[in-house]
């Protein structure tokens, strides 16, 4: 029986219900699966569910909690769950601590290496494979040619279309290969906006000329490639959608555009539902009816199980209405089971399908086997030194002389809901010191920089002290921090900038003479960031963005 016809035969034993329940993919409240919990799901069949940090405790519980879902559903006669998680890598990893954390997308592009995309992308999805996990909402395909843009930024592979999808589809074969699921995200397109969707409804003005030449290349690139899942974004293109309805809402967005003239076949999915930019227009419960009807296969409800209930209560109304045909269900179900049956999640035995539900492998430490080896961390950190980016030294300070030196990390914050915040901030001080460099550290929150000040310009006048670096973060969206770095300036003693997050800090400070950018501020690139300011490695990045008419990206770097 070739897979066409196990799909027909599952959906053929489905209730209406069922099918709706495999539509909609769910958040967790916490670590465990408590008993109220599974009685929920027992009640109200799902297709998926995601993790977020609020579920993770450590890598072992994760694989548990993933066995003790999937075994529920076995239980209870229901299909199998597609396992999610944001796993991007860099800033945005729902696990961050057990795992194998790789560089985040801008940082695997300065390394310059598509290959690098690939064994990253691969060796992450065997380590969440392990965990259980089958489907992972990357790669972050939008063209970052915004430097005011909110919620995207290192999250983006650059500012060229070649690069990024180059990159993306190099991600995508990787997570594939290793038998999980990608999800190209945010179609079509969330780089050129000033604005997060988590908070409000962007509005972005191009027409299709345009985004056939940006935003959609990297799209294009993914369907080619096979990706299994392309998520919507909550985003408003004026020029493509007649009425003010995000893409996720939009039928000539998912159906007329990526459908019918991009042809894609797979899963569309849609961003959360309960981001401001759906609940402050139309509201979770009657978009998610919308998004089935303007085309959305997986509807994502993430966190308030009221509101997955009354999305299924509101599809199941539209049905019996005629508002939505169960043909229409039936074709994403369809695309759903094929994609459970493809990669392994569900086989046919019998009357039912059978879940592959099997206890995770444990090693002698009592932690999943094959997560955090070696090898991969050996593989993130060659790619983190690589991607350390000299962008000017016109002051001839690097490598850093051996002298007394006021070392400043601008500790990272949360940007935006997509980012996960840093449970111990790691120091550039810190790194510094670990490699035997002789340095007085402060390291003072993002929040705090402007009450700060006065005591780090007091550390920084002391005769001991000969040079500064001072570790920014975005600090071009946070005037305390760029006032902080001319002061600094002013003062006349050699200074280093070292940009943590969006290399777009510069713009703010553009007299400073000694500049480099590291993408993120994970404790790897820290240590990366320290030996390639001692001259212990060399600066091999290359800038994946534009920072003005003398620092230049390099769009053809691939």
């Amino acid at each position: 029986m070739d897979r066409n016809e196990q799909v027909d035969r599952l959906l053929s034993k489905l209730s209406l219900r069922e099918k709706i329940g495999q539509m909609l993919l769910c958040g967790l409240p916490g670590r465990e699966l408590t008993e109220p919990l599974a009685d929920f799901f027992r009640a109200n069949p799902v297709g998926g569910i995601i993790y977020f940090a609020r579920n993770v405790q450590h890598v072992g519980q994760v694989a548990n909690l993933t066995y003790e879902l999937q075994k529920v559903a076995q239980s209870a006669n229901q299909l199998p769950h597609f396992i999610s998680i944001d796993q991007e890598g860099g800033m945005v990893a729902r696990i961050a601590e057990g795992i194998t954390l790789f560089p985040g997308n801008m940082a695997i592009a300065a390394a310059g290496s598509t290959e690098d995309a690939y064994e990253a992308a691969f060796a992450s999805g065997k380590e969440l494979q392990a965990l259980g996990i089958n489907l992972n909402f990357a790669p972050v395909l939008d063209v970052n040619n915004n430097p005011l843009n909110p919620v995207i930024g290192v999250r983006s592979f650059g500012e060229s279309p070649e690069v990024v999808a180059e990159y993306g589809a190099n991600s995508i074969r990787g997570l594939q290969d290793a038998g999980v699921s990608a999800a190209a995200k945010h179609f079509p397109g969330h780089g050129d906006t000033a604005a997060d969707s988590h908070l409000d409804l962007p509005v972005v003005p191009h027409d299709l000329t345009r985004m056939n030449q940006v935003e959609l290349v990297p799209f294009i690139k993914a369907i080619d490639e096979g990706v299994d899942f392309i998520m919507s974004a909550h985003i408003y293109f004026p020029l493509l959608e007649s009425d003010r309805k995000p893409a996720t809402l939009s039928s000539s967005v998912l159906t007329g555009l990526l459908r019918q003239e991009l042809g894609y076949q797979g899963v569309i999915m849609t961003d959360c539902m309960e981001m401001s930019a759906i609940v402050d227009t139309y509201g979770t419960v009657e978009a998610s009816v919308m998004a089935i009807e303007a085309g959305a296969d997986l509807i994502l409800i993430s966190h308030t199980h009221d509101l997955l209930t009354g999305a299924y209560e509101a599809i199941e109304k539209a049905v019996a209405e005629g508002r939505i045909s169960e043909d229409r269900i039936n074709e994403s179900v369809r695309r759903l089971l094929d994609l459970k049956i493809k990669r392994g999640i569900m086989t046919e035995q019998g009357d039912f399908p059978a879940h592959t539900v099997t206890l995770p492998v444990i090693d002698r430490e009592g932690l999943p086997a094959r997560v955090g080896v070696q090898e991969h961390q050996d593989l993130a950190r060659k790619i983190s030194e690589r991607s350390i980016t000299l962008v000017r030294d016109e002051a001839g300070m690097l490598p850093l002389k051996k002298v007394r030196t006021l070392v400043v990390t601008v500790a990272s914050s949360a940007m935006t809901i997509a980012d996960e915040i840093i449970k111990d901030p790691c120091s550039l001080g810190t790194a510094l010191i670990e490699q035997g460099f002789d340095v007085v550290h402060m390291s003072i929150p993002a929040a705090g920089v402007a009450e700060e000040a006065t005591h780090v310009l007091e550390a920084a006048r002391q005769a001991e002290v000969e040079q500064i670096i001072i570790a920014t973060y975005n600090a071009h969206f946070y005037e305390e921090q760029s006032g902080l770095v001319k002061q600094l300036y002013a003062l006349g003693k050699p200074l280093t900038v070292v940009a943590t997050r969006n290399p777009y800090d510069l713009a703010s400070f553009p007299e400073v003479q000694v500049y480099v950018a590291a993408y993120e501020s994970r404790p790897l690139t820290m240590e990366s960031i320290a030996k390639a300011l001692l001259g212990l490695i060399p600066f091999q990045g290359t800038l994946p963005v534009s920072l003005g008419d003398e620092e230049k990206s390099n769009p053809t770097h691939v």
